[in-house]
């Protein structure tokens, strides 16, 4: 699948987003995009954004999730935010 990645600096100096990247490597060779913050044995909040958002819409709410222990999951759905984006329109569906 041909898709477009956004470059890092992009993101650089983003207000309230010093969230460090996670990566996860799809089996169509997509990169998905996720903040995880917090500790990994705690209850985990997931945080899912619509369209168009992304996980910078929970920058104020991930910080205070993990402060008072909770496990704060973000990820960013392909196509939005720090993950690639499918450069065909036939890619983006509700299937």
């Amino acid at each position: 699948m041909k898709a477009v990645r956004t470059p890092d600096e992009r993101f650089d100096n983003l207000e309230d987003y010093n969230f460090e990247p996670h990566y996860l490597e799809l089996s169509d060779g997509l990169r998905m995009h996720y903040v995880d913050e917090g500790d990994q044995n705690a209850p985990c909040a997931l945080l899912l954004h619509g369209e168009p958002s992304w996980s910078y819409l929970y920058r104020k709410m991930i910080p205070s999730l993990s402060a008072n222990g909770f496990r704060a999951v973000a990820p960013d759905l392909i196509g939005f935010g720090k993950s690639d984006k499918p450069t065909e329109q036939s890619s983006y569906s509700y299937q």
